[in-house]
């Protein structure tokens, strides 16, 4: 079992339902969904650009997925999130809009994201303590010849590279786009998205993400709610 501190909209909120037929999956039910069927793209082609963050679900990591390390159990990891949610006060987020980040398209923050990158920073921390070290497989598919020497530190150290000043706040809406096809899928995901991003989100709750199997897909296991904002029942799965 793996476990990550993924930021997502609740489940009710539109962008949710939207993004996630985007991707054809509900990372709240685990149900799969039929994706749109009014794109340039054939539905074959857009499920093979949208497989890679189909498995996770609509979302932007925060601490990226680990084991619990020897002695700790999930139990404990949702205790600590408890604690940790009671410290860190909700924010509003800055809007988000469609971006590339190399080959990929996702959302990201269209202005200044200070209390994001913060918030990020202190959930990598908060719960060390509860992750297992990596492996060296796990090392080794990271490709850390490939990585700056600071992220390759962040990997050594932290399990992860791209965290404070490499993480870049992301909500990931495809996995690579050939060259070629890039510009057609700007295009499509700023016509559908950017009606649903007229107005910020709030960053008022921390989302715990469970992996039930290697390389299986990643549900939601609970919604904590930071403070300063009503309690949120998390969802029955």
């Amino acid at each position: 079992m793996r476990y990550a501190l993924f930021y997502t909209p609740p489940a009710d909120h539109d962008l949710t339902h939207f993004a996630s037929r985007w991707l054809g999956r509900d990372a709240y039910s685990g149900a799969l969904l039929p994706q749109f069927g009014y794109t340039p793209f054939s539905a074959e082609r857009l499920a093979e650009l949208t497989h890679a963050p189909r498995r996770y679900g609509f979302h932007a990591t925060l601490k990226a997925p680990f084991e619990l390390s020897d002695g700790s159990d999930e139990n404990q990891l949702v205790t600590a999130m408890e604690r940790f949610c009671q410290s860190q006060a909700a924010f509003t987020m800055p809007k988000l809009k469609v971006g590339r980040l190399g080959p990929f398209f996702a959302l990201v923050p269209d202005s200044n994201a200070r209390e994001l990158n913060r918030f990020a920073a202190e959930c990598v921390r908060g719960f060390e303590s509860l992750r297992a070290p990596m492996s060296d497989a796990d090392y080794a598919r990271r490709n850390p010849d490939r990585l700056e020497q600071q992220q390759r530190a962040y990997l050594q150290e932290w399990g992860y590279p791209y965290i404070f000043d490499a993480f870049r706040f992301h909500m990931t809406l495809t996995g690579p786009v050939p060259e070629e096809e890039a510009d057609e899928m700007e295009a499509v995901l700023q016509t559908l998205f950017d009606p649903h991003l007229q107005a910020p989100l709030l960053c008022d709750h921390l989302t715990l993400f469970c992996e039930a199997e290697k390389a299986g897909p990643f549900t939601i296991h609970a919604s904590i709610p930071l403070a300063s904002l009503p309690a949120r029942k998390a969802p029955t799965l």
